[in-house]
């Protein structure tokens, strides 16, 4: 291959590097900014008056609830308890306790996310002992997405304990008309732990790997303006010097 070739043939793929390093670059800074901008709407719904019962069960799509306060008058389906399994709080290992309540005066269920209790691992199938009142009660908290799910094989969850929880498959395995949503307990009281984090969208890390395309891009075009040009100069006075 001639030098010439060789040099548009680096050019190219240095153009094509750079400009593909910007794209994914700027990619990363428009998902900062839905993310910061979808950061802002949970903010709002924070800050936005708490939920009471009667709104709740007459929301035309309950999932516009979500990240909004709630209180919320009901009674809770102890028979209906689910423990999730290997789930973390201040990274001790442990239980998260699921409860559904029948709303007040509707025929409307809510799942509740009611809080964390640490597991027996001497007895891995011994159920924690949770306090659940038979009359009815108020609870506050913040009206959440379906709970996260952990890898688990394509199977069919049964029994007290699990692995994950699927609205849509526990409605049908306990015929609760239940809610596409859930709440996030808040309070003491009980036992149970309520440390729940914050929404994190990772939007620092968004803006962390825009800097490092930008960076790889900057890096390009140093090493190309380095061995293209300045180098190729460098030697060429060099010869013209030691040939006079």
């Amino acid at each position: 291959m001639s030098a010439r070739a060789r040099f548009w043939l680096i050019s190219f793929a240095a153009l094509l590097g750079i400009a593909t390093t910007l794209s994914l670059g700027r990619w990363q800074l428009s998902r900062a900014a839905q993310k910061e901008a979808m950061h802002a709407a949970i903010e709002e719904q924070k800050n936005r008056p708490a939920v009471d019962t009667a709104a709740l069960a007459a929301a035309p799509v309950p999932a516009s609830l979500v990240y909004r306060t709630a209180a919320l008058q009901g009674q809770w389906l102890s028979e209906h308890t689910v423990f999730l399994d290997n789930r973390q709080m201040d990274g001790k290992p442990g239980f998260f306790v699921f409860t559904p309540l029948r709303l007040a005066a509707t025929d409307r269920v809510l799942l509740v996310q009611r809080g964390w209790v640490p597991r027996n691992f001497v007895d891995r199938a011994a159920l924690p002992r949770v306090e659940t009142p038979k009359a009815p009660v108020l609870i506050e908290g913040r009206i959440a997405p379906p709970p996260s799910k952990l890898y688990a094989f394509d199977t069919v969850e049964t029994g007290a304990i699990r692995q994950n929880l699927d609205l849509a498959g526990f409605a049908a395995e306990t015929h609760l008309p239940l809610l596409g949503i859930t709440l996030l307990q808040t309070g003491t009281g009980d036992g149970l732990r309520r440390d729940w984090p914050e929404p994190n969208l990772g939007v620092a890390k968004h803006y962390g790997y825009a800097f490092q395309w930008f960076g790889l891009s900057g890096l390009i075009l140093f090493l190309y303006v380095w061995f293209q040009m300045v180098r190729p100069q460098q030697r060429r006075r060099r010869r013209n010097t030691d040939g006079t």
